[in-house]
């Protein structure tokens, strides 16, 4: 379903607008212009992500499943393989090591979605913390059977984006809390391993650009031109 040759058709171009994100270390809450942007329908697939890196490391999942056991910096890595498919700058640079990196404001290359852009293509104009009944949307322990499903399978959401809540969790491109957490960078939307209430839209997790786990995957955006 989300393939190299399909991919294009599968990015979704989102409106302008505006969304309240909050700290609950801090107690803050702060409201984020959002730019216009495009966002994939789909997670990344196992199939997708060979077919751009030649490689597969995913734990258990099959082809059309998203892809998973990928770390944040793997993950941009990606981003920079698909640019320069696509004859586009690269999103990201990378320290000589290849243990950091940093964003190019500037580039409409392919990259993670911020935290607030993310929430704000799973809300698709809502104002609940999830899009529809969670059966209905979204695989989670209670009906995932120990392990994610292929993409696309749920209802999608008004804007036509699937397995936002669930499945697998999904990369963003932000720093969480420099202050406590240094370099740790969100996640976001829960997955087949959380029960319902760990797939909220709300939901904020975090870990080391290094950390990769069995249901934790990620969704491409790109600034619209």
């Amino acid at each position: 379903m989300l393939n190299f040759e399909s991919l294009t058709e599968n990015m979704v171009a989102l409106p302008s607008g505006s969304l309240l994100l909050r700290d609950d270390r801090l107690g803050t809450s702060w409201t984020v212009d959002i730019k216009p942007f495009s966002i994939c329908r789909y997670p990344v697939t196992r199939t997708l992500f060979a077919k751009v890196t030649g490689a597969s490391p995913s734990s258990k999942a099959a082809e059309n499943h998203p892809v998973d056991t990928i770390s944040w910096l793997e993950a941009a890595q990606f981003c920079n393989r698909l640019s320069a498919l696509f004859n586009v700058p690269n999103h990201y640079v990378f320290s000589a090591d290849g243990q950091e990196a940093t964003a190019e404001a500037t580039s409409d290359g392919f990259r993670l979605p911020s935290e607030a852009e993310w929430e704000f293509a799973c809300r698709a104009g809502t104002k609940e913390p999830r899009y529809g009944p969670i059966d209905d949307i979204a695989w989670y322990k209670e009906n995932s059977g120990g392990g994610s499903r292929p993409v696309g399978t749920k209802r999608p959401n008004a804007w036509g984006l699937h397995d936002m809540l669930g499945n697998v969790w999904e990369w963003c491109q932000d720093i969480y809390d420099p202050a406590v957490y240094g370099t740790y960078r969100v996640f976001r939307g829960g997955g087949w391993a959380d029960h319902e209430r760990g797939c909220l839209a709300t939901n904020r997790r975090r870990s080391h650009p290094t950390f990769a786990i069995d249901d934790l995957g990620f969704r491409i955006a790109r600034a619209c031109s």
